[in-house]
């Protein structure tokens, strides 16, 4: 057995400097810990000391005490700013949360690691939030209160998880579950983006080439078929006003459409508009397969979850229904919820509903019959997340298709027009 000397602070915040004795130095730190302390330098006596002049020693002591006040001084005089200014991204969360786990699982302490991360400069905001982090916790705070101080980068679904990892004294399990959680949200979101790139290039590559007709083409031969004072065949003459129309009122329309942009999006902040976009998300053809789908399998998969990590139930689904992303879906659980106060089954609220589907609120009354809702929970999503990859391919193989058709006709009309007035007026010339 060896002594160590260890510098802690309790969750109070006050510093405490004492000796423990332990195998190793990952020994001491447990002990500590459990103690209810956090551990900030542990230290075997008898280490020898660097070596330099006392006085050396009392400034480099004095600098960091230095350090510490201005330290806690900036965490107490800027909160709101750091706080508020800073958010990080999805997947720099899941950098973290990665790293934090791994870091853990190692044996380290929290504020060890945390420490370690935020040595790491990446130059981006998730340098002040992990910074700010690791105060808040040698100062005695709870990594879920911690977290909780950062409300746009930490979701409630991630801080009431790990303050049930907390509770149950496995963060490191709990860290490795959001890992696994964020990743396969992340790999649908994806999923969903790589389904819209190439249609998206086919629609905006198609309205290129149609502004660019329109715009510097169509006048050059309408020059053409002025000068030949020839009559022209309607579509041709079509054709033209359209041009003439966007070579005067295009930057009008453009105004408009960006006017109508700004409105749309300032509805969508609305609850009646969320609500209405939503609805109509969940009723389009080939979209709604997707949304739905999708809705469904991060429904399960963060209800199963939270459920797996001893959350209680009322609060998972109160967790879930802010995390769904559908205000109509959102609704629907939170009747669900006020039902469940009263004592009824999840799956019985919900199969009332006119949005869940018969076969998951099935699947659901047979978890909660068997008493495994975790494992329920886990297969609908499983299910649901195959649902989700075949609508995605039935999206893209049909709206690709139907894109090079309406591009096509729309190119395709000013190819006609024009050569419709070519062979008019060649026959008029022959006549």
């Amino acid at each position: 057995m060896a002594t160590f000397v260890y510098t802690a602070r309790t969750r109070g915040g006050e510093k405490v400097v004492a000796e423990v004795e332990a195998t190793d130095k990952r020994a001491a730190m447990s002990e500590i810990e459990s103690r209810a302390l956090i551990p900030v330098s542990v230290t075997e006596k008898g280490t020898p000391e660097p070596k330099g002049p006392k006085t050396k020693g009392k400034k480099t002591k004095s600098k960091k005490a230095k350090g510490k006040l201005s330290l806690g001084s900036l965490a107490k005089a800027e909160p709101k700013k750091a706080r508020g200014s800073s958010k990080m991204s999805t997947r720099d969360v899941l950098i973290f949360t990665t790293e934090l786990s791994d870091l853990l699982a190692s044996g380290m302490t929290l504020g060890i690691a945390l420490n370690t991360l935020s040595k790491r400069k990446s130059g981006r905001s998730s340098d002040d939030i992990v910074t700010s982090l690791r105060d808040d916790i040698v100062q005695g705070a709870n990594l879920s209160d911690a977290l909780g101080r950062h409300p746009k980068t930490f979701s409630t679904l991630y801080a009431s998880m790990i303050k049930a990892g907390e509770a149950s004294g496995a963060l490191d399990e709990v860290l490795r579950r959001l890992v696994d959680h964020f990743e396969r949200i992340q790999d649908t979101k994806e999923k969903v983006v790589m389904a819209l790139v190439y249609p998206l290039i086919v629609l905006f590559m198609g309205i290129l080439t149609m502004i660019f007709s329109m715009v510097y083409v169509v006048p050059k031969f309408k020059m053409v078929f002025e000068s030949l004072g020839e009559a022209l065949p309607l579509p041709t003459q079509m054709l033209i006003n359209g041009s003439n129309w966007l070579v005067k009122y295009g930057w009008a329309a453009l105004i408009v459409i960006t006017i109508a942009v700004v409105l749309a999006n300032r509805s969508l902040q609305t609850e009646r508009g969320r609500h209405v976009w939503d609805g109509l998300k969940l009723k389009t053809p080939l979209i709604r397969g997707i949304v739905a789908s999708g809705i469904y399998a991060n429904f399960a998969r963060t209800l199963s979850t939270l459920m797996a990590n001893g959350v209680h139930v009322l609060q998972a689904l109160g967790i879930v229904e802010r995390t769904t992303g559908n205000v109509v879906i959102g609704e629907e659980i939170q009747k669900a919820r006020e039902r469940v106060t009263d004592g009824t089954t999840i799956s019985g609220p919900l199969a009332a509903s006119n949005v869940f589907p018969v076969i998951l609120t099935d699947m659901l009354a047979i978890g909660e019959q068997t008493g495994d809702m975790p494992g329920a929970l886990m297969h609908i999503a499983r299910r649901y997340e195959s649902e989700l990859d075949r609508n995605i391919k039935i999206f893209t193989t049909a709206l690709e298709p139907m894109l090079i058709v309406v591009v096509a006709v729309l190119v395709g009309f000013v190819a006609v027009s024009i050569l419709m007035a070519v062979f008019s007026l060649t026959n008029g010339l022959d006549v």
